[in-house]
């Protein structure tokens, strides 16, 4: 099987995701596939949010080869899903705002699930994100009857499952959930930001930037900080003093941080 096409966007080769996988299914009779991914695994604060989306395959399918926008307007629309779909991490707030409502309108069916920070704590990452996706399937309105996943398995879903390594850069049903579960995490952060506005989560989203965890010395952990992540667990351990003049003297002490290029690489 081929791996999905790329092209070079600056110093880095962008992946370009395509329907390889879903067709293969698809020939094996499997008509109704859905793609899952997640958003927030790696952060510090929020929940993980986990997104479910069955693609129109045989349609899209169909559209690919003329790479044509001539037709009706949603033939245009799938068309832009088919060619300017990626890894949310690849488009930019815009670039992913604008998908995300493509993709609703494109969608067979979708759906999210959110696994809040009281899961996360109390089960661990791995298992909340599991959860979130097990809801994510719930909420479909079409039973799905295979799916593809991002680097994950879900035990106790009785479905045909293929994890893809880089399954969100190769596979578009992946993406699409990927920009799905990206957009409807950034609007909570938001609205989480219009609570506590001191700690930034507008800019930073939750994820471990310096300005965050500035934040987190001088104002202390907020109900929405995961305490079962370092460097929060820490602090809530007292490793760290709150106090804004003891700021600059802990910002030697720090752990190594993502740089605010990677910040948002989940894991």
């Amino acid at each position: 099987m081929q791996e999905a096409q790329g092209r070079v966007q600056g110093s880095r080769e962008v992946m370009e995701p395509t329907l390889e996988e879903e067709l293969a299914l698809l020939d094996q009779g499997y008509r109704f596939v859905a793609g899952l991914d997640e958003a927030g695994r790696g952060c510090l604060a929020g929940p993980v949010v986990a997104a479910a989306v069955i693609l129109p395959v045989e349609r899209l399918a169909r559209l690919m080869p003329t790479a044509s926008a001539a037709g009706s307007e949603q033939d245009a629309a799938a068309l832009m899903l088919c060619t300017k779909l990626r890894d949310s991490k690849q488009m930019t707030p815009a670039q992913r705002e604008r998908m995300y409502t493509v993709i609703q309108q494109q969608a067979l069916a979708l759906g999210v699930g959110v696994a809040p920070v009281e899961l996360i704590d109390e089960r661990n990452i791995l298992e909340a994100t599991r959860w979130a996706m097990r809801e994510a399937l719930a909420q479909l309105q079409i039973q799905p009857q295979a799916l593809l996943l991002d680097a994950l398995m879900l035990p106790g879903v009785p479905l045909p499952q293929r994890s893809l390594i880089k399954g969100d850069a190769r596979c578009l049903s992946i993406a699409a959930a990927s920009v799905i579960a990206k957009v409807t995490r950034d609007r909570l952060m938001e609205r989480l930001h219009e609570e506590f506005p001191v700690y930034g989560f507008d800019r930073h989203k939750g994820y471990g930037t310096e300005a965050h965890l500035a934040a987190l010395r001088r104002y202390g952990v907020s109900p929405y900080h995961r305490r079962s992540f370092a460097p929060v667990r820490e602090l809530v351990a007292g490793l760290f003093s709150t106090l804004p003049e003891a700021a600059e003297a802990s910002e030697a002490s720090l752990p190594l941080i993502l740089e605010s290029g990677e910040q948002e690489e989940d894991v």
